[in-house]
């Protein structure tokens, strides 16, 4: 038996050959997990091919979990950059239509050939249907498989080594991204108080509506030396000292409700416990922390909110979501009543709930099966499209009912890269087949123009995102591999950083550059 015939065996031969590889570094520099496609192009060249099921089954994975990770983001980052990247994008898209204008209008190539070569260098498939449906010549595919094969490398290539070109630190990077995020999340602080305002004197902590009209939290009362728990019904003397939690903006307004502040600190009490609590219990989970009332019920406070990396600042109108690490005070005697109630099961983060997974992929796929009809031309999301647009709704909705559609970072990762592998995989060898023989056939002329339509629209849009719009690179590499529909170009940037801002920039254009391109074709297609 040959093992090459084997579509399990070539499948995972050409992974483990693809990470040994990735790992080898030239001048600090390595292909990574993108080095697996490459291996599958010449494992292709020599005839031997992944089923296409592969291909699918690991697109709609890396997709689908792209999108529930950067949900949750998404939506914000539209509001915050959403003109600038569509900008990008449209940048990006109008060039390469120009560039693919100018190929057949004045070197004299079929345009028909031009067009296919148009959505190859770009790897947009419904580009292709597009092309096919209005030339309706058979041209369209022929150029598509020209472009295609560098369309997958080049982009693949650029994103990898534009921050070693422009010599920029991608940790570097991602610290300033980390702290533009972090600037939406001010630091949390804690500070002592003494109760010297005539206005408070003689009022209850329920009366005050502290948390509400600071947007700190009171964690501590001390009352002649002795230290309370805050409790609504608490009255406030003078010279109480007081314990509060928040931003520096909302200690002043502490400051100025309550009285000066003090280094006089309040001692720990053996009767009071602080613990860090996680938040699994899933009918918690977008409720309120006024919803919750533990400080009615339970006399416990939760002073900080901990999420991806964040503190956030608890208020009665804070939602709280899965995986969400909550610091509470409260007394000994009811921590394990308040534990109980977000849950505090370490072992529900290191599970994984498929139905969800399952649901969100079979509702994805028939989103992007829904065409949108005009007079002219048809437009739908299709495959990836359509999961992407249904996963970054589900990342950001949370839960649903009884249905929780985020995962763990554990899960979302192993989940990605499994997908990613079997799609490399499969690309490849699919690209591989292919690419000599149309080299052989069209010579390296049209092969040239495919490289111009891949590249130099990315320059221009590079060139413009760093030194007209000023855009950190992280956003910029994501921006491109969107704006050339290019799921193995964010497959290597996502391997080159450890935040989300690819992932995001890449759903905010995708939409739009798939439109985008469409349009353009229509155009060429009449002129």
């Amino acid at each position: 038996m040959n093992l090459l015939t084997n579509s399990y065996f070539v499948l995972f031969l050409i992974i483990l050959i693809g990470f040994i590889i990735g790992r080898i570094k030239i001048k600090g520099i390595s292909l990574d997990v993108s080095a697996v496609i490459f291996v599958a192009l010449v494992f292709g060249h020599f005839g031997v091919v992944i089923p296409k099921d592969f291909q699918y089954l690991g697109l709609v994975l890396f997709i689908f979990t792209i999108g529930i990770q950067a949900g949750p983001s998404f939506f914000e980052s539209f509001k915050k950059n959403g003109r600038e990247l569509a900008l990008l994008a449209s940048v990006l898209i109008v060039s390469a239509g120009l560039i693919t204008f100018c190929i057949f209008y004045f070197l004299g190539i079929d345009k028909n050939l031009c067009i296919g070569l148009l959505n190859g260098s770009l790897t947009s498939t419904p580009g292709l249907a597009a092309a096919i449906d209005a030339t309706g010549s058979p041209l369209a595919s022929i150029g598509y498989g020209i472009g295609y094969p560098f369309g997958v490398i080049g982009v693949i290539l650029f994103v990898s080594f534009l921050p070693k070109i422009l010599r920029i630190n991608l940790k570097k990077e991602e610290d300033i991204y980390k702290k533009e995020v972090l600037t939406g999340f001010p630091e949390i602080t804690r500070k002592y108080f003494v109760v010297e305002n005539e206005s408070v004197i003689g009022k209850t902590l329920g009366e005050l509506n502290i948390r509400f009209m600071t947007k700190a939290v009171i964690s501590r009362i001390m009352h002649n030396d002795e230290v309370i728990v805050p409790d609504p019904k608490i009255v406030f003397h003078k010279g109480d000292i007081v314990k509060a939690v928040g931003t520096n903006d909302a200690l002043e307004r502490v400051k100025l409700l309550i009285g000066s502040e003090t280094e006089q600190e309040i001692p720990s009490d053996n009767n009071f416990d602080i613990r860090s609590v996680l938040v699994t219990n899933k009918d918690v989970v977008k409720k309120t922390l006024g919803q919750l009332n533990i400080l009615e019920t339970y006399r416990a406070t939760v002073t900080r909110i901990r999420r991806s990396g964040i503190n956030i600042s608890p208020s009665p109108s804070a939602k709280l979501q899965f995986g969400d690490k909550l610091i509470v005070v409260c007394h000994k005697d009811t921590m394990k009543h308040v534990s109980r109630i977000f849950g505090d099961d370490t072992s529900k983060l290191s599970n994984t709930d498929f139905m969800p997974i399952a649901a969100g992929i079979l509702l994805g796929i028939l989103v992007g099966k829904l065409s949108i009809n005009f007079s002219s031309f048809s437009f739908s999301l299709g495959l990836t499209g359509g999961i992407l647009l249904v996963a970054l709704v589900l990342g950001r909705t949370g839960k649903t009912g009884p249905i929780m559609w985020t995962m763990t970072g554990a899960a979302n990762q192993l989940l990605r890269q499994f997908g990613l592998l079997f799609f490399l995989a499969a690309v490849g060898t699919s690209a591989g087949s292919s690419l000599v023989e149309t080299f052989l056939e069209y010579g390296i002329e049209l092969f040239v123009y495919g490289i111009a339509i891949t590249l130099i629209p990315m320059i221009i849009t590079t060139v413009m995102a760093i030194y007209v719009l000023k855009i950190n690179i992280l956003t910029i590499l994501g921006t491109l591999t969107g704006s050339m529909t290019s799921t193995p170009g964010l497959a290597a940037v996502d391997n080159l950083v450890d935040t989300d801002a690819p992932a995001v920039a890449y759903a905010t254009v995708y939409p739009i550059a798939m439109v985008l391109l469409i349009i353009v074709v229509q155009i060429l297609s009449l002129l």
